[in-house]
């Protein structure tokens, strides 16, 4: 090779050592640093490069302001001794100076550990695994009511902290008071990219500038990059590189700029990326394993498959609803018995184990439906189309088919792999009408008759044991077909087809349960909902009493009873309230391998075993159940991973993790299309109800919106109000008013973009009036965008 064609290397090391090896060897050797600094073309890669002088750099004041983190055998030897204790530290959302670590391992009695102020938080980070040392029981405290937001500028101002830490500890009774601790030392680092905006140093030329991420969970972070300006009012992510001991946040560096804040394309890609939600397009790999198109049921696919095209099968679903996952039928049999059939779509015959299809739906878990966008856990060719049980068309089934007696008793049950054509794709609505309809009587509608009936007994025989009836107040966006902004909110309603529908989806995972647990008692994929503990319904039972309404929570019957019970003429509302502030006392339900616990039972829905077979198109657990109820049936065969129960949980925890992160998706798409909303609405005021009382705040609902906020009672740069806060009953008292759980207010909705990134609704109180605090309704004294409102608290 000519000496003018010979590569160059160069040796980029940020080991000290072996660069200078390198150096004596005659190899050109740099730092990464050194390196991407002498790229003189392209400056901007300066930014992305990790902050990695742990040694305070010239803007840190040089105050120690942490204790140092104990060595990894140090903590180890401390957590096997008992001295400290290992768990995941949860930051709070309301209050940026508290978390909570929830201890590993089975003790009962330190399940949580309370952690208050700046020094006992000791730089650990949401998610982090940590180690925790128990304070002496006069330090413990209790969870503070107050809302603190960190919101100082560019400054290491750790008075000020310590000043705010002091309104924390507030007199409190002896039985509020929790385990508190402190954080000695790090186990692992959850640290992920986190979205969020610049908040720019006021410092002019400076480099140097803080990061407020959009997870009020996340303490602010520290970057340097020279784009300041052009960065400014756009989402950006960020990673952090480390926290030193003298720096009150830590430091980061510059990763990707997502886009212009309040976009829609570009909130919408924040939200996916802050909950951790896998979006981008299938890959070639996973497309190379669908079907070839034109797709017919072939000879081969009808071995261990029932036909049943024959029945009159038909499906009940949302308007507009592309991946129907179920059908159901009903037909009277020769000895006067109803036959009735669930028909799920078996999308487990395409989707084979191990391949690369299979792991991505696996990794994925779950459909997300946002407001205007759906994350589909399987490609649209299985999910809108062969998988689609769409009418007049085959289609490959996974039957569950009962014999039932006119009172919904089932007299066998049997399950088959089915071929299905399904006779018409009605809306919940066209059901009804059909259902209601005087002169129709064809085969579909007198099919829809018998099911409802048949589900009208099996939800009042379900009650009747102690189901849960909860309510949450769901909200529909009405788009605008031009631009697809929200132009109207609806609330959802509910017919009775709905419940119809539900009814034998209930049934159809509840019979599956039991099969695949008989067969597999070791290895089925169950769900369970724990019965929550009592603590959890104090908030319930006291608001219920404040109105003079007995609530009782001892069983779930008891419970689902006295909210039947709960009812006043006079506020037809409270009873929707009451089961709204019941949903919030809920624990979540969850996957779990039936090996790997003994507690099978599922508290909502009063039924001793459940699963889920009936979404394989949304929801990855139901592959897996079809999986293993075509195994129990003869229909397929087994594979090494679907009986290895230790494969099974870790699976089970990965699908609890992102049916989780999908919910609150789906809650944070319904909070931006309400600000969108909002935008274009103006001010409005509207009716409330208090859902909770706190030291300085009302959190109300409102109805018409299904929408939900605080009011802020102890403004910046205000004179405070007299409050007093009672914890028992609970209710605040704000001068001379009175205000308790459920009462009703009216209140001033407005957007408030003072602050770019967490734009949010915010709402004031109108009536009942409070001199100094209510406002008037008119309009003229909105200020709310004014530059020297800029640094208003703010919260998501």
């Amino acid at each position: 090779m000519s000496a003018e064609n010979q590569l160059q290397v160069v040796f980029i090391t940020n080991d000290r050592r072996n660069k200078e090896k390198a150096i004596e060897e005659g190899i050109p050797a740099f730092t990464c640093e050194e390196y991407v600094k002498s790229l003189t073309a392209n400056p901007e890669l300066i930014d992305r490069l990790a902050c990695l002088s742990e040694e305070g750099s010239e803007i840190e004041s040089g105050k120690v302001i942490f204790s140092e983190h104990l060595p990894l055998s140090k903590l180890q030897q401390g957590i096997k001794s008992g001295t400290y204790l290992q768990g995941t530290f949860r930051a709070s959302r309301e209050n940026y100076l508290e978390a909570t670590v929830w201890v590993h391992g089975d003790t009962e009695e330190n399940k949580e550990i309370i952690l208050q102020g700046l020094k006992n938080l000791n730089r650990a980070i949401h998610e982090d695994i940590v180690a925790v040392e128990l304070l002496p029981k006069n330090q413990w405290v209790a969870p503070s009511s107050v809302v603190l937001h960190d919101e100082g500028q560019n400054e290491d101002d750790v008075e000020k902290e310590e000043e705010r830490e002091r309104i924390l500890k507030t007199a409190v009774n002896e039985k509020m008071l929790k385990p508190t601790g402190r954080v000695v030392g790090i186990i692992k680092r959850n640290w992920r990219p986190y979205c969020g905006m610049l908040s720019k140093s006021d410092i002019k030329e400076s480099r140097r500038h803080l990061f407020t991420p959009a997870d009020k969970r996340i303490p602010r972070i520290r970057i340097e990059t020279r784009q300041a300006s052009t960065l400014e009012g756009r989402r950006i992510i960020v990673a952090v590189d480390g926290w030193p001991r003298n720096s009150r946040y830590p430091n980061g560096h510059f990763v990707k700029n997502l886009g212009e804040v309040g976009d829609k394309e570009t909130e919408t890609e924040v939200l996916l990326l802050e909950h951790d939600v896998p979006h981008q397009p299938f890959s070639q790999a996973v497309l190379s394993f669908l079907p070839k198109m034109p797709w017919s049921i072939t000879e081969k696919d009808m071995k261990n498959r029932e036909d049943l095209r024959h029945l009159c099968v038909c499906s009940v679903d949302p308007p507009g609803c592309t991946d129907i996952d179920d059908a159901l039928h009903c037909r009277e049999l020769e000895n006067g018995n109803l036959e009735v059939g669930v028909h799920i779509a078996d999308v487990s015959h395409f989707i084979r184990p191990g391949n690369a299809l299979d792991q991505e739906s696996a990794r994925r878990g779950t459909t997300v439906y946002l407001c205007e966008k759906r994350i589909d856990m399987v490609p649209e060719l299985l999910s809108s189309n062969l998988c689609s049980l769409r009418c007049n068309v085959d289609r490959l089934a996974f039957s569950c088919i009962w014999e039932m007696n006119h009172n919904a008793e089932i007299l066998k049950t049997r399950f088959t792999k089915s071929a299905i054509n399904s006779k018409a794709s009605l809306t919940y609505a066209e059901a009804q009408m059909r259902i209601d309809s005087a002169t129709m009587n064809d085969d579909i509608t007198t099919s829809l008759r018998g099911l409802n009936k048949l589900a009208k007994i099996l939800k009042k025989r379900r009650i009747e044991k102690g189901a849960l009836t909860l309510s949450s107040p769901e909200v529909r966006f009405h788009m605008d077909s031009e631009t697809h902004d929200p132009i109207d909110l609806q609330t959802k309603e509910l017919r009775e087809t709905n419940s119809m529908v539900e009814e034998f989806m209930l049934l159809a995972n509840i019979s599956v349960a039991k099969k695949i647990h008989e067969e597999f008692s070791e290895h089925a994929l169950l769900r369970k909902h724990p019965a929550p503990p009592p603590s959890n319904y104090e908030i319930l039972v006291k608001a219920a009493k404040s109105k003079n309404l007995e609530i009782k929570t001892d069983t779930a019957k008891s419970l689902a009873d006295s909210l039947d019970r709960a009812d006043s003429p006079s506020f037809p509302y409270l009873n929707t309230l009451l089961r709204i502030l019941a949903t919030r006392c809920m624990m979540q339900a969850v996957y779990f391998c039936s090996g790997m616990d003994n507690d099978f039972h599922h508290y909502g829905l009063a039924s001793p075993i459940y699963t889920h077979f009936t979404s394989p198109i949304r929801r990855y657990a139901d592959i897996i159940v079809h999986r293993l109820l075509a195994v129990a049936i003869g229909a397929d065969c087994t594979y090494p991973e679907l009986t290895d129960k230790h494969k099974l949980a870790h699976l089970c925890k990965n699908l609890n993790f992102r049916h989780k992160m999908a919910q609150y998706a789906q809650r944070a798409s319904v909070a931006f299309h309400t600000q969108l909303f909002f935008k274009s609405k103006g001010i409005v005021s509207e009716e409330a109800y208090i859902l909770f009382v706190r030291k300085n705040a009302i959190v109300v609902l409102i109805p018409k919106y299904g929408l939900e906020g605080t009011v802020f009672f102890e403004e910046k740069d205000k004179p405070k109000p007299r409050l007093i806060y009672d914890d028992e009953i609970p209710s605040l008292k704000i001068e001379d008013t009175v205000f308790h759980i459920f009462d009703k207010v009216k209140v001033k909705i407005v957007l408030d973009s003072s602050n770019l990134q967490h734009q949010k609704i915010r709402m004031s109180l109108v009536e009942p009036q409070i001199p100094g605090i209510s406002i008037p309704m008119d309009t003229s004294n909105m200020d709310i965008n004014e530059p020297e409102r800029k640094k208003k608290k703010l919260e998501k």
